[in-house]
């Protein structure tokens, strides 16, 4: 199924409507949807190098937007929508200890979290169910979903087709490695 999916978002990433397709991923993938934006944001800058901010603008609005709606599932409707989500990716076990942790590091979560891997809806529903506050929410959603996109987005366009190999092969290790020197400037900024 997976293969499936993933195969139909390299199709989409060609198609006239591209732009679209990559805004309505990067919407659904925020609150419900499994696969990341970048599958499509990936090969689109390698098609389109001169697009590649407008493509990252696009996934980066379209997924904060859609952070609403994971926010809404778990603030309203964490029972009855959120928890069934949790259930069928099987991250209950991961979400009760993401969820604890709201409470000390919330917009961090948010900020960090959002630039990995890690499945953005879980983020944006465990905000919500958290009643984490919707500006510092949106803030942090916008910063981290902004660097990761933008990230990925500028590697592409400035080293083109290589990068696209490293980035699918270790694209943990690329936004961890990024995370990490962000948050040594920030510490590194409060110290000085």
């Amino acid at each position: 199924m997976l293969q499936r999916t993933y195969d139909r978002m390299m199709r989409l990433a060609s198609h006239r409507h591209a732009l679209w397709w990559l805004a309505a991923v990067a919407f659904i993938e925020s609150s419900v949807f499994p696969i990341p934006p970048d599958v499509m944001l990936i090969p689109m800058v390698l098609a389109a190098r001169d697009k590649a901010l407008r493509f990252a603008a696009v996934a980066t609005v379209a997924s904060v937007i859609g952070g609403w709606l994971g926010y809404a599932i778990g603030y309203y409707l964490y029972q009855a929508v959120g928890l069934p989500i949790i259930d069928f990716y099987h991250l209950e076990a991961g979400f009760a200890v993401f969820q604890a942790k709201f409470n000390q590091y919330g917009a961090w979560i948010v900020l960090i979290k959002g630039m990995t891997p890690i499945p953005y809806k879980l983020v944006t529903i465990a905000s919500g169910v958290a009643h984490l506050d919707p500006v510092v929410f949106t803030l942090a959603s916008i910063g981290s979903r902004a660097m990761r996109f933008f990230l990925v987005a500028g590697l592409l366009y400035f080293f083109g087709e290589p990068i696209r190999d490293f980035i699918e092969r270790r694209l943990t290790l690329v936004t961890t490695t990024f995370v990490v020197l962000l948050v040594g400037g920030i510490l590194a900024i409060k110290l000085v």
